[in-house]
C-alpha cells in the first residue's frame, strides 16, 4: 500500500478524520494517496487549496491534457490513472485516450494542445531546459502568458505530487483495476494498481 504506516481509518479523529471523510465523499472510498497524508493532513489542505487556486482560470481539458503530460513525465501510474479517468470520463473515448497517452505528438489534438502538452512534460523532465524559445512557441499557437504560467504552475505541481507519491510508495487504489484494461496498462507508467480492495480493506482496519 505505501511504505510509511497510515492512520487507520477506524482510529482516525480531527482533521485526520475529515480528511478522510472528504476523500469517502469525493471517491466512495478513502484513498492511498490520502493515507499517506494522515501524519500530516495540513499539508493535504495547503495542497487542495494550491490546485483548486491553479485549475481555477484554466480550461478543465486543459488542465487534465497538461497535467497527463507532466505525470507521464514523470511515471507516476497514480496521477496518470486519476488524471486519466477525468478525461475518460469528460473529454475522450478510450481509444481516444489511449492514443494521447501513448504518443500525444502523434494524436489528434490540435497544434495548440500538443505544444501545451509538450511544454508540460519537458518541465517535469527538466525545467531548467526550458528555454524563452518554447515559450514563444506557445504564444505562436495563441497562448496568452497568464494561460502559459496556468500550464507551467500545473506541471510543477504535479512534480511535488507525483515525486511524493512515488518516494513514499502509494499504490493506484484497487478501483482502477475497473478501467478498460488496454487504457489502464497504457496509463501504468510505474507502480502496479494495489492487488485488491481486500488490502485496502486491512489496511483501513490497521492490519499490515
Amino acid at each position: 500500500m505505501a511504505f510509511i504506516n497510515a492512520i487507520p481509518v477506524d482510529q482516525a479523529t480531527g482533521d485526520v478524520q475529515a480528511m478522510y471523510t472528504q476523500s469517502q465523499r469525493d471517491l466512495g472510498y478513502v484513498s492511498n494517496f490520502t493515507k499517506v497524508f494522515s501524519h500530516r493532513p495540513h499539508v493535504m489542505a495547503a495542497w487542495r487549496g494550491l490546485v483548486a487556486s491553479i485549475r481555477s482560470s484554466q480550461d478543465p481539458r486543459r488542465y487534465e491534457l497538461a497535467t497527463l503530460a507532466a505525470a507521464r513525465a514523470l511515471r507516476n501510474s497514480y496521477c496518470m490513472l486519476a488524471h486519466g479517468t477525468r478525461l475518460r470520463q469528460q473529454f475522450y473515448s478510450s481509444s481516444q485516450l489511449q492514443a494521447i497517452a501513448n504518443d500525444f505528438t502523434a494524436s489528434d489534438l490540435s497544434p495548440a494542445d500538443i505544444a501545451m502538452m509538450t511544454f508540460a512534460e519537458n518541465i517535469a523532465r527538466d525545467a531548467a531546459a526550458i528555454t524563452a524559445a518554447d515559450v514563444q512557441t506557445l504564444r505562436g499557437h495563441g497562448f496568452t502568458d497568464p494561460e502559459i504560467f496556468d500550464i507551467a504552475a500545473a506541471a510543477a505541481a504535479r512534480c511535488f505530487f507525483s515525486k511524493l507519491l512515488d518516494a513514499l510508495g502509494a499504490e493506484p487504489d484497487a478501483n482502477y483495476a475497473q478501467m478498460e484494461a488496454d487504457l489502464r496498462q497504457t496509463l501504468m507508467v510505474g507502480r502496479s494498481i494495489s492487488s485488491s480492495e481486500d488490502e485496502q480493506v486491512r489496511s483501513d482496519a490497521g492490519e499490515r
